[in-house]
């Protein structure tokens, strides 16, 4: 059996635009529902969302009956002896597309491509990085890929989470790191770093934005972002924005519950539609 491979990570290195779902609902029922419905990835979210390990791999069990839908996953956070373990884990159960959130400079994103990589050597024998710990369990299907140690490095495919004033005054350096496949600019963090508490949509931060996705770009990276606004997802994507998230399973339901809702009882309160996350 051959290590599978990563289609997410091919499709963004060929610059095709893949259309994604932030999974937040921490339900293997709920992600079946969203797997079937077409789109190019699945983000489970371990960040804001009360997803563990185990509620992780059954989703990623889930959407393995959707090959159509690649799933990734995003850790809690990813600094220090604590992101590196939960690397260790995510990888283990068969994540091959990470996000990480809060990266803010060049250094934190290098430690995490040696996170997420098993020790790897030069044709000389010389260390070129790599710690992840040898175990590949479920995503080595128990060592019947038997090539999965040689394999899993260039399946492995890395997004760091620029969304920070300071995550922009690096992100050139951020970008040329290598083993980094793609930039996510997080619009709600970088708006409140920036002094825009909850508006995302302010000028100074969609003018940041914009000018991160060019400078991703430049640097031979994907760019990547979440808005539930269709025309500012549309307006992103024709920037040159690869991986593009265009709803939330969590937002879905509050929206059209509240609008049925609402749609028989008086004084029911609509629930805001096209915010920018």
């Amino acid at each position: 059996m051959q290590t599978p491979v990563n289609a997410f990570k091919q499709a963004i290195a060929q610059k095709q635009t893949q259309i994604g779902l932030w999974l937040g609902l921490a339900s293997p029922y709920s992600t079946e529902i969203c797997a079937g419905a077409g789109f190019d990835w699945l983000l489970i979210d371990g960040e804001h969302a009360p997803n563990d390990i185990n509620s992780i791999l059954a989703q990623l069990q889930v959407i393995a009956a959707y090959p159509g839908s690649h799933a990734m996953a995003r850790v809690p956070m990813g600094h220090g002896h604590v992101g590196e373990a939960l690397i260790k884990q995510y990888l283990d159960i068969g994540v091959q597309t990470l996000l990480v959130p809060m990266v803010d400079t060049p250094e934190q994103a290098a430690a995490l491509v040696r996170a997420s990589r098993y020790p790897q050597f030069d044709a000389q024998g010389k260390d070129i990085g790599g710690i992840r710990g040898m175990g590949g369990a479920r995503a080595s299907r128990w060592g019947r890929y038997p090539q999965y140690a040689h394999e899993a490095n260039a399946q492995v495919c890395l997004l760091v989470q620029a969304e920070t004033q300071l995550a922009l005054d690096n992100l050139d350096a951020i970008a040329a790191v290598d083993g980094v496949d793609g930039v996510f600019i997080g619009p709600a963090d970088l708006s409140a770093s920036m002094g825009h508490v909850g508006n995302p949509g302010h000028p100074e931060v969609q003018a940041a934005i914009e000018s991160a996705i060019a400078r991703i770009l430049k640097a031979g990276k994907a760019p990547g972002i979440l808005t539930t606004d269709e025309q500012l997802a549309r307006h992103y994507i024709a920037l040159g924005a690869t991986f593009v998230a265009v709803g939330l399973d969590t937002q879905l339901l509050v929206r059209h519950t509240s609008a049925l809702a609402a749609s028989f009882k008086a004084g029911v309160q609509l629930a805001p539609a096209g915010k920018t996350y």
